[in-house]
């Protein structure tokens, strides 16, 4: 699915274009510009002295004085956007998210291959180790699959390992209408595959309804400052951020940091004391970060965030799961409660007869919302497969319990 909006730049859009390519897609020197001159074809029109006289750096002013150049990029741009290689949105635009420019600097333009309108929906970041472990690797992959479902577009990487996982777990729907539920965030130009043999997981993503976004100008290859740049971008369009593995020196935490900065959420998922891996995890929780085990405490803290009108198809597909019976899904105190106004579910776990029938009771305790075969269910039952296959029907009838790709959980 690929909704390119094909347009002829206007000057301002060219002049934009020209400072960002003249700039190195700089920030700070592009928001200087803006502020002293008003706009970006005033600024654009500024001859090199006026731009060196603003503390514009050298290597910028070489490229203000080769107009050629920039004249050449942007036509070469905009030959691209009539081939629907690739869409442009620029700040001003209604289609541009709005979240994004709440945040402390905000790119004045985005390129985007894929669905641009998941880019208004309610979403939820999850990021973390670029080598999980298997434990990690299937939490990242349910966490994932169980938000979108609940109807929130997971927004990540495009790294290896956990973001993958997240992007993967998006895309595994087994409903179409929550199919392509996802947004990557590139560290590299629109049309630079990076790492390169992620490209089946790029196609995917566009293929299924997602959308691929990134800041920087075309060709632009991976750089260590890039990426940083990429997780601001992960932060700033999220709801949350969910950190589900992570080291102690991981460019997660800097997504972490940048979104509580941002004045949102971070939840971080546990993990034993002596996984190093997860160390990254626990010292965002001993700092505050939301303790989490289950997507469902996520909907709950997040779930207040959401504006009324815009994304009320994220509330009413997310109403799906705030309605789940919450004796099944009984959420924990958490270490930082950030929405006290927030009504928590019930902690206790009732008599279980109340909702399962006693011969079901066994069973249903087993499960779980990862999802378990038929063989690892009658090692943790001791049911024949005739009695398992029987009481998993009754459950399913129940409403309880459902299967995905041969693996039964809760629902």
């Amino acid at each position: 699915m690929m909704t390119v909006a094909t347009f002829t730049l206007s000057d301002e859009q060219r002049a934009i274009l020209a400072l960002w390519f003249e700039l190195n897609a700089s920030l700070s020197s592009y928001h200087k510009l803006i502020h002293t001159y008003g706009s970006a074809q005033l600024a654009w029109q500024a001859g090199v002295e006026s731009w060196r006289q603003l503390g514009i750096h050298h290597t910028h002013l070489v490229r203000h004085g080769q107009p050629e150049q920039t004249r050449a990029s942007i036509d070469n741009i905009q030959q691209a956007l009539i081939a629907e290689k690739y869409g442009l949105l620029f700040a001003d635009q209604p289609d541009y998210p709005a979240q994004l420019l709440e945040i402390y600097d905000p790119p004045p333009l985005l390129f985007y291959r894929g669905n641009r309108e998941l880019l208004r929906w309610a979403q939820i970041a999850i990021v973390g180790s670029r080598k999980p472990t298997p434990h990690a690797q299937k939490a990242t992959f349910d966490m994932a699959q169980y938000l979108a479902q609940a109807g929130y577009v997971i927004t990540s990487g495009l790294a290896i390992g956990v973001d993958k996982r997240a992007h993967l777990g998006a895309l595994a729907q087994t409903d179409v209408a929550c199919q392509g539920r996802t947004v990557g965030v590139m560290g590299t130009g629109i049309d630079v595959n990076y790492p390169n043999h992620h490209d089946h997981l790029f196609g995917q993503i566009i293929k299924q309804g997602g959308c691929i976004i990134s800041e920087l100008l075309p060709h632009t290859l991976p750089h260590k400052h890039t990426f940083p740049r990429r997780n601001r971008l992960v932060a700033g369009l999220s709801l949350a951020t969910i950190v589900t593995e992570a080291t102690i020196k991981s460019g997660s935490l800097i997504t972490a940091r940048l979104t509580s900065e941002q004045g949102k959420q971070v939840f971080a998922i546990p993990s034993h004391i002596d996984n190093s891996n997860a160390e990254g995890c626990h010292h965002l929780i001993r700092e505050g970060a939301t303790l989490v085990y289950h997507p469902q405490q996520v909907l709950d803290d997040i779930s207040v965030q959401l504006p009324s009108q815009s994304q009320q198809h994220q509330l009413d597909n997310s109403s799906k799961a705030q309605s789940l019976d919450k004796s099944v899904f009984s959420s924990p105190a958490t270490s930082k409660t950030t929405k006290p106004q927030q009504t928590k579910p019930q902690k206790t776990k009732p008599a279980p007869s109340m909702t399962i029938p006693e011969h079901l009771t066994t069973l249903f305790e087993k499960l779980d919302w990862h999802g378990q075969d038929l063989d690892a269910l009658i090692l943790a039952t001791d049911l024949t497969p005739a009695q398992l296959i029987g009481q998993l029907m009754e459950l399913e009838l129940l409403g309880t319990v459902t299967v995905q790709g041969g693996r039964y959980l809760r629902i």
